[in-house]
Formats: structure tokens, sequence, C-alpha cells
């Protein structure tokens, strides 16, 4: 609205921030709140996944960035789980991910880890394990059905991909999301190859088990975690595509066709379980749409 906002930094200090920080383990990670159960992987591959959780909610909700303590604490913890190939590893087991890897570096992008060399490391790993046709899927999904995720992640080795098989649109979606949010690598023609291909899958079934439905692409969550149309739409305006690309224009109408009377949006919610979450989606759908008709 071309409003001056005032400094993100008054809300560093509220109550919820302070609770969230306080939390936070002294080499940088955030407890997995999951008990005493056993898991097939490990307690610090599950630190690994609630550290990105948090961190999303710090970034996207509370304005908080590299000049924050608990962001540099975060930060470095997460560089900590990168290979030597630039892969964020762990939260698989041993196998690689391209869409974490890619969703932690988005927010740590945001977080102002953009210029940082561990960062470049990150994309030139994505880069080299895209499938033939531009996009990404989980490698190991990429090999068979004999390779199922539990018995995957006891694998001590990572599966190699088979670059043959076509892209997923769950995966690629949010591999996206760390280009998009990229000054530099938002431009490159790797993007935007990426970014045809997902939009061409709009509410089509996915081509592999994961998320597969085509009702995941009306789902919505805030802080983005999985792919679906708005943060589909999130990227590919931040790319500078064309609201008139019949596609877009689709995707568009549809959200369009689900806006209130009020103005609110009535669309279905994943983690429901924050009561404000129909007002961080309305505010992104608005970002979206302020990008697209400026």
């Amino acid at each position: 609205m071309e409003e001056e906002p005032g400094s993100a930094e008054n809300l560093w200090q509220t109550r919820e921030v302070e609770r969230i920080v306080h939390r936070q383990l002294r080499e940088g990670s955030w407890k997995y709140p999951g008990g005493g159960k056993e898991y097939v992987r490990s307690k610090e591959d599950y630190n690994q996944i609630e550290t990105f959780r948090v961190l999303g909610l710090l970034v996207e909700k509370h304005g908080l960035d590299r000049r924050h303590p608990a962001i540099e604490k975060a930060a470095e913890y997460l560089f900590s789980c990168q290979t030597e190939d630039g892969d964020f590893r762990g939260i698989y087991g041993c196998q690689y991910t391209p869409n974490y890897s890619a969703a932690i570096m988005e927010l740590l992008i945001k977080s102002g880890y953009g210029a940082d060399p561990r960062i470049e490391r990150g994309f030139k790993w994505l880069l080299s394990v895209r499938q033939n046709d531009g996009g990404w899927a989980v490698p190991l999904r990429t090999v068979g059905t004999k390779f199922k995720l539990t018995e995957a992640l006891k694998n001590p080795e990572p599966i190699k991909p088979d670059k043959s098989k076509p892209f997923s649109h769950c995966i690629t979606g949010v591999v996206l999301r760390a280009f998009a949010a990229h000054e530099e690598y938002r431009k490159t023609q790797e993007a935007n190859t990426a970014g045809e291909l997902l939009k061409s899958r709009f509410f089509k079934p996915d081509k592999y088990p994961d998320r597969r439905a085509p009702s995941f692409w009306t789902k919505f969550s805030f802080p983005f975690w999985f792919t679906d149309l708005l943060s589909a739409l999130d990227s590919l305006s931040l790319m500078r595509f064309s609201p008139a690309d019949p596609q877009i224009k689709e995707a568009l109408e549809w959200l369009n066709s689900k806006q209130k009377q009020d103005g609110k949006w009535d669309l279905p919610l994943l983690r429901s379980k924050d009561t404000e979450l129909s007002l961080w989606i309305g505010l992104a759908i608005c970002r979206v749409l302020k990008r697209f008709y400026g």
C-alpha cells in the first residue's frame, strides 16, 4: 500500500519472539518436541527440521534477520549440516534432499546470507542434481519403488538420481523458492525453465507418490512449507512472470473466486492451530497480487 510500516526491529522484542528465542539450544538449534519416541532418523536430524521450522516463524512472521544473535546462531547450526558438496543433509538420513536444502537456503537468503559463499555452494549443488527436463525430484524417488523411504533412510550412502525421470512439481516448487529469493539466481535461465515447468502442472497430480493428489495445490500454510498454488505464485511473481500467462491467469482467477465480501479468503488451511493463519495467507496473497499488478 506504499505506507511506511516502521522498522521490523520493533517486532524483535515481543513476548512471542522472546519465548521462541529462550528455547534455542546453545549450538543454535531448537529441539524437536517429540518426547521419547523412537524415530528412524536421529534426534539431531529432527532438531534440524525443527530449527528450519522455527527459523521460518522468526524470519517470515517476526522480521528477524542476521543482525539478531538468534538468527546468526541458527544459521551457523544449519550451515554445520551442509556437506562439502553443498547440500544440507540429515533430514532424510544420508539421502539427498533438494527440497529441504533449498527451503533452508531460502530462509538463510531472506535472513541476509545471500552473498555467503556457502549459499553459492548450495546453488551449485542444486543445479548439479536437476533432472534432465530442468526440474527437480527427490533422487531416491527416481530409482523406482524398490526403495521405500524408511529403508532409504537407513542407507549409509546417498542414492544417486535417475535424471531421465520426470521432475516433481512438489519438489521443484520448493527448490524454486530459493532461486526466487535470491536477487541474481531468480534471473537465471535455469530458474526460468523451472518456473515454466512448475506452472505447467497447476491443478494436476504430481509424478511421484509424495503429495500426489491435485488437491494439495489448494491446501495452504504459512510460512510456506510444501508447494501449493500460493507458494508457487509467490515465486513466479518475484521472478516477474506475467499475470497474462494463461496458466498463471487461471491460478489467479481461482484465488479471486475464493475471496469473500469482507476481503478475506475462504481457503483450506494446513497447520491450522495458528488462529491467525488465514490472515497471514491473505497477506501473502496481497503481496503476490501487488507484484503481478503493481
